[in-house]
């Protein structure tokens, strides 16, 4: 194990140097450029054998990796923001081949007004598309996850690819302590990439078919399933994970001081960190509360949530996203969840961080107040007409 001091995206780019992926198609967007630019220096320098292919868009991105993988081989693409929307096409071609990609995305607003800094619309407004969905909160994360993503993704119940969503800038390009594993540890950890479902000149078979109204639906359902799959393999990646290399996750959830909490938090992404200082502070204070953390969106976890909130008096969900003329996505899906298990805790939605926009220490008192005393169902943090 060696101990750098890296950025996300370059925890991010180590990681996937580890799990020697045979195709990286790339293409620079704000704030993910660095990841293909340290994997192009990774192959340069010879610690990485890969074909590295330079590609004129973002849907040309995709596209390659989608052909590497319909061969057999293992394939790897970055994007953000505007670049994960031009390649919404392929994000349906990808996942309904069932070829296991991994893409990293940088959380980036989407225009207009045209802006650089991270929200958490791009990724969320393809929650539909077939992909698993992780949401890294640190830079160890990030690596661990670009290393366990390929597990999950490759294994043949679920053959679905994978999405790794980066909070843009502030995890994109903050720099902390990360532990690299050996490269002796990741070969243990993650087997090679080894499928009969490929384009083959001795084994000929067909794909990228069409498929009418009497099977159509059939190839849709067994892509639900395998999405519905991951869930027991992230759970066996995980266990995988902790004997080899050490590091221990915890599923789909990240749960935190909620066993006997009464107000739970939920939200996904850096701003957890900031969540849990406000709690430990608001428990001083003798307040009962907790925060829940979202680490997968895609498989969503229904039943986790509804577990560790089933005696919770009042929830919020914190999201950088919104659904314009509803609500949040995230909210959307927790409050299924709730409805699915019959856990009747209130629910309030607080939308924030949209284009960057700043979350405080302040806001996120203001919202477990709000939580506790009642408030609107949907607002945004910062604009006062929701107070009124």
């Amino acid at each position: 194990m060696v101990k750098k001091f890296l950025s996300g995206n370059e925890a991010f780019a180590e990681g996937i140097r580890l799990a020697s992926p045979q195709v990286i198609s790339a293409y620079p967007i704000t704030p993910q450029t660095i990841v293909v630019e340290r994997l192009s220096e990774m192959v340069e320098d010879g610690s990485l054998t890969s074909e590295f292919i330079h590609v004129e868009s973002e849907h040309s991105a995709l596209s390659c990796a989608i052909g590497a993988s319909a061969v057999g081989a293992r394939a790897f693409t970055a994007t953000s923001s505007q670049g994960l929307l031009y390649m919404a096409e392929c994000l349906y071609y990808a996942s309904g081949g069932r070829y296991p990609i991994v893409m990293m995305n940088a959380n980036r607003s989407v225009a207009l007004p045209w802006n650089i800094y991270g929200d958490q619309r791009d990724s969320i407004s393809q929650l539909d598309s077939g992909w698993i969905q992780a949401y890294a909160e640190n830079a160890q994360e990030s690596l661990d996850l670009a290393l366990m993503s390929w597990y999950i993704a490759e294994n043949p119940k679920v053959s679905t690819p994978f999405m790794v969503n980066l909070d843009g800038f502030i995890l994109t390009h903050t720099y902390e302590t990360v532990d690299i594993p050996t490269k002796k540890q990741a070969d243990a950890f993650l087997p090679a990439y080894i499928t009969e479902h490929k384009l083959d000149v001795e084994q000929p078979k067909n794909a990228a078919f069409s498929a009418g109204p009497d099977y159509n639906y059939i190839f849709k359902y067994k892509e639900h399933e395998g999405l519905l799959a991951a869930r027991e393999v992230i759970v066996e990646a995980e266990s995988r994970f902790k004997r080899i290399i050490g590091r221990k996750y915890t599923g789909l959830i990240d749960p935190y001081k909620t066993e006997d909490a009464e107000y739970i938090l939920i939200t996904l992404g850096t701003i957890s960190g900031l969540c849990r200082e406000v709690c430990d502070k608001l428990r001083e204070q003798g307040k009962k509360v907790g925060v829940l953390r979202l680490r997968y969106l895609r498989p969503f976890p229904n039943e986790e949530i509804a577990k560790v909130v089933q005696h919770a008096k009042a929830i919020g969900v914190l999201e950088k996203d919104i659904s314009f003329g509803n609500e949040g996505t995230v909210y959307t899906n927790v409050n299924s969840a709730l409805k699915k298990y019959g856990v009747s805790a209130v629910s309030y939605n607080f939308i924030g961080g949209l284009g960057g926009s700043d979350i405080s220490i302040q806001d996120i008192e203001m919202i477990y107040k709000k939580i506790e005393s009642g408030t609107q169902s949907v607002q945004f943090i910062g604009i006062e007409v929701n107070d009124k």
